[in-house]
């Protein structure tokens, strides 16, 4: 069954302060602040999520993908295609397996592409359960359990995830990966740790450093990486933007492609804040809000159309 709604609560309470980076053999919790307002659209948002899954024609199902004696609890989505179709690895926000993260996989669906979202959280709640069952202990459960998730276990989970769907039999054999917030951080992580990987999309996350506070980019990890990383930023998110012109150099020194676009007077979490379906500001709220909005929306549109024009080529 579907995972249950994160409540607003729970999004208030694991707001932290955030670190610099995500580094090859560990990890940090990628996400922006949220403020009770932003909290209480957010699980608006989710209720849409779910209204526009339920209406969408294409197959949805739950699998469970074997790593070793893990089980590995996955949202895939068929689209509804010919030929046989890339697959899109998507790696969830902080949250965890949210029903925003299962609508944006069955819009890459919807626009040719076998995609599957696994729930990096699987096992680590009560009886075995993932995110919905840690969300049901306590409101910062889910946050905490993603920051004490071992690095090793993330990157395997993500292997078996990506050979699975690999060889599907409507799949063409080339796989993908994209994350947002701390999966964005995940995405670019996990390119330094699989070869064949075709490309990683980043939304809004950073390269891996050599420690869990340390801002230094880890030049090994990153010269492992052989598959172009296209990254998506938003212009008003400062601590994560405070990194791309490094990478940039570090990169290029590495002859490695790494492709950041900034989209203007976007915000962090430009990608579920800009939704077309989700509800847009109070009708009494203030210009700069609905000027965040418009910015947010503006963004997400444009990464959408920027994004699928990659994949096409791929």
């Amino acid at each position: 069954m579907r995972e249950a709604l994160i409540s607003a609560s729970f999004l208030i309470a694991i707001v932290v302060v955030c670190m610099p980076a995500v580094f090859a053999q560990d990890m940090t919790d990628h996400h922006h602040i949220m403020t009770p307002a932003d909290a209480l659209n957010d699980s608006i948002t989710q209720d849409w999520a779910k209204q526009r899954l339920a209406k969408s024609p294409r197959h949805q199902e739950w699998v469970n993908v074997k790593n070793g004696n893990r089980n590995v609890s996955s949202f895939i989505v068929y689209p509804e295609v010919k030929n046989k179709a890339t697959a899109v690895v998507v790696i969830h926000e902080i949250f965890g397996m949210t029903d925003w993260v299962q609508q944006l996989t069955d819009e890459l669906a919807e626009a040719g592409y076998i995609a599957i979202a696994p729930d990096l959280l699987s096992g680590m709640g009560p009886n075995g359960g993932g995110t919905s069952a840690l969300s049901a202990t306590s409101n910062n459960a889910v946050g905490q359990a993603i920051r004490a998730l071992p690095p090793d276990q993330i990157t395997a989970d993500l292997n078996a995830v990506a050979d699975y769907v690999s060889k599907l039999p409507a799949a063409n054999g080339k796989v993908v990966v994209t994350g947002y917030c701390w999966g964005g951080s995940q995405s670019f992580r996990f390119v330094t740790n699989r070869p064949s990987l075709k490309a990683a999309f980043v939304f809004y996350g950073t390269a891996p450093t050599t420690g869990p506070q340390d801002p230094a980019l880890d030049i090994a990890a990153l010269g492992k990486i052989s598959a172009p990383v296209y990254g998506f930023y938003g212009e008003n998110d400062a601590r994560v933007d405070a990194t791309i012109s490094p990478t940039v150099d570090a990169m290029k020194e590495l002859n490695k492609k790494y492709d950041p676009v900034t989209y203007a007077g976007a915000g962090h979490g430009f990608m579920r804040a800009g939704e077309p379906n989700g509800p847009p500001p109070a009708a009494d709220a203030d210009q700069k809000t609905k000027d965040a909005f418009a910015a947010n929306r503006k963004a997400r549109d444009d990464a959408w159309e920027r994004w699928k024009k990659i994949l096409a080529r791929i």
